[in-house]
């Protein structure tokens, strides 16, 4: 695999239900620039999961870009992914490996510095700060938002790359990054935008100009 470019990661909107508008948002964030992409889906059976994801996945090899799954091994292993992203509740990293491989992306959402913490400690490839700001589209069971302050707390002893994810929009992407985050996970400022790859163009020169500002300052 590549070097993992986490920057612009789009998480799929699972509340799009008509797949002919999910697939018709998926091309236009990646023809847009997005770097990843995070396969969520919380409510639809497993049959369903599986063939949203083969077609997802047939879409990301045509531009390169790689696919993981969230929260379920056993899709993730039945088309083959990229990888997984798990929550606290989901199945155990060690365990995601040892089903994966070595090769394959896993990433661990954190929610507090203790969460962290062990996440530090395990062979995840990046966590998932969240959420950085409030959110409408994960409200059951969710931690206060972090913010700026949060960030910078957890950038202090991360070991692992960070993704931001939770309200994520071009009006704070700038100061995400200048405050530490090595990437952005973003679900309604594209999913619900009425033109998808404009947005994921501005959301992808706001983050290529705040990295190469922050390198260079």
């Amino acid at each position: 695999m590549d070097k993992l470019d986490i920057s612009l990661m789009y998480v799929t909107d699972d509340r799009i239900l008509d797949n002919e508008r999910f697939f018709e948002v998926l091309n236009a964030a990646l023809a847009g620039g997005a770097t990843i992409i995070q396969l969520r889906e919380k409510s639809i059976d497993t049959k369903s999961f599986i063939e949203r994801a083969l077609r997802t996945k047939e879409i990301c090899e045509n531009y390169n870009v790689p696919l993981i799954i969230n929260d379920r091994l056993d899709v993730a292993l039945a088309v083959k992914a990229d990888g997984l992203h798990v929550g606290q509740k989901d199945i155990p990293i060690k365990i995601a490996r040892k089903f994966l491989g070595k090769d394959k992306i896993i990433g661990i959402s954190v929610s507090n510095l203790k969460e962290l913490k062990v996440a530090n400690n395990t062979d995840a490839d990046y966590v998932g700060l969240s959420p950085i700001f409030s959110t409408p589209t994960k409200s059951e069971d969710l931690a206060s938002p972090l913010g700026i302050d949060g960030l910078k707390k957890f950038k202090a002893i991360s070991k692992k790359p960070i993704v931001c994810i939770g309200g994520v929009n071009k009006t704070n992407l700038e100061i995400i990054f200048s405050n530490g985050a090595d990437g952005a996970a973003v679900v309604s400022a594209i999913s619900s935008s009425k033109n998808p790859k404009n947005v994921t163009q501005s959301l992808k020169k706001i983050i290529s100009y705040t990295k190469s500002y922050t390198v260079n300052s």
